[in-house]
């Protein structure tokens, strides 16, 4: 997508290594990083350097990759070591999945030259399906917004879905650029998405870069929102939806279910069936994260000055999951690479 005027991935490979934007810095400071290891490729995923379900993928598979040119009996000791670093992602486990499947029968000789073109056709898979969930996403756009052609249609988003949490486009993002692309009217309301403000940070430079009408909101605006009739749908990506449909996705995508269940307002997740895990019947299974209090209780950002600091914002104790659990029975439908579904 577009980043400073160009378009980009939000991963590339390099004759040593892979670049991926340090998300860390975000907004502020634009920052590509060369990771040349599993181990730095580890610490990336873990220290969210990089994030997103399927961008931890495609980051975890290079990593796998890099240990084979080091040492190709390192398979199974660097899947693992790379599976433990985000625990809820669904995508990261199955990237790790494809790479080995596809190395694991061939002489040591070949394993990291067949692990590298994994890799890249896995990036590449990502984008195509996420083309797709936009395209299927706009024709829906489409139609909601022919119920009210002479307003912009609004949309609200949780946490980032984006382009820089896949190889491109994003998943709850692909229709939104595809219909502003196009030249439908539309108008973003962006959840800042706390703790770790990946909605005002991510989501909204995105959309910022792209040229998307948005707004930022506080996490707790979007009900008074949809009570005012100024939401027309919510669109959320996910790390991963079991098997009867429930949707695992950032703290707080709960929340916003029940309100758009309350008002009437259609709730979407958008998704490649890379996310889907049939393994676990529901969503009272999935190992919901939990990270450090630390990433709740102080924030980071520019003074008045220009100068990023870091400022505590609570001194008290901190509790942060990660992740919530939105039941499939407030789930309108899913936006798929085969198109909208009200079922998984």
């Amino acid at each position: 997508m577009k980043l400073e005027g160009e378009w980009v991935r939000s991963v590339a490979r390099t004759e040593s290594g892979i670049l991926i934007l340090d998300q860390r810095k975000l907004p502020w400071s634009v920052d590509w990083v060369e990771l040349r290891s599993a181990e730095e490729a580890h610490r990336a995923i873990r220290e969210m350097w990089t994030r997103g379900a399927p961008l931890i993928g495609a980051v975890a598979a290079y990593g796998l990759a890099m240990a084979l040119q080091d040492d190709p009996l390192q398979l199974d000791a660097t899947y693992a070591r790379l599976a433990e670093a985000r625990p809820t992602a669904i995508n990261l486990r199955w990237a790790l999945d494809q790479v080995r499947d596809a190395v694991r029968n061939l002489p040591l000789t070949e394993r990291a030259e067949a692990a590298l073109r994994r890799a890249d056709a896995l990036c590449d898979e990502n984008v195509a399906l996420n083309r797709a969930i936009g395209e299927h996403g706009l024709a829906l756009l489409e139609e909601l917004h022919a119920r009210h052609p002479n307003r912009p249609l609004n949309i609200l988003t949780h946490c980032n879905p984006g382009w820089l949490a896949t190889v491109d486009y994003g998943t709850a993002t692909a229709p939104i650029y595809l219909a502003h692309d196009k030249g439908l009217p539309l108008h973003v309301w962006v959840d800042e998405t706390r703790p770790r403000n990946q909605g005002a940070l991510l989501t909204a430079f995105e959309l910022s870069g792209h040229g998307v009408p948005h707004s930022v909101i506080a996490d707790n605006v979007g009900g008074l929102l949809m009570q005012r009739g100024q939401v027309d749908l919510v669109i959320v990506g996910t790390d991963r939806v079991t098997a009867n449909g429930d949707v695992c996705n950032k703290i707080g995508t709960y929340l916003k279910a029940l309100a758009a269940h309350d008002n009437g307002v259609p709730f979407y997740v958008a998704l490649p069936y890379t996310t889907i895990d049939r393994s676990l019947a529901s969503g009272d299974l999935v190992r919901i994260e939990e990270r450090d209090a630390e990433e709740l209780s102080w924030l980071t950002g520019p003074t008045q000055a220009g100068e990023l600091a870091t400022v505590m914002v609570t001194s008290s104790p901190a509790y942060n999951p990660a992740f919530d659990v939105t039941p499939a029975r407030l789930v309108t439908g899913y936006i798929t690479e085969q198109g909208v579904t009200a079922r998984i």
